[in-house]
């Protein structure tokens, strides 16, 4: 596996990111914050992670908001 030292979510799964997002604003917020329905509509950590992995831009949402909560 390629060193990356400088990238902020190297070693981070999408789903510990998930988890942490979901810890830091809940899933309530978290439907705000990105207007996605999986965050607002009976939402879970299995079926989020199902559409992210699937859908690139809302994963760049997932990791920008992240990478904005660690500053």
């Amino acid at each position: 596996m390629e060193q990356q030292p400088n990238n902020p979510l190297h070693g981070k799964t999408l789903e510990m990111i998930l988890r942490e997002l979901v810890d830091m604003y809940g899933w309530q917020d978290l439907g705000q914050i990105i207007p996605i329905n999986c965050f607002r509509f009976d939402p879970s950590i299995k079926s989020s992670l199902a559409f992210l992995r699937k859908t690139e831009w809302a994963r760049k949402k997932v990791e920008k908001l992240y990478l904005d909560s660690l500053r």
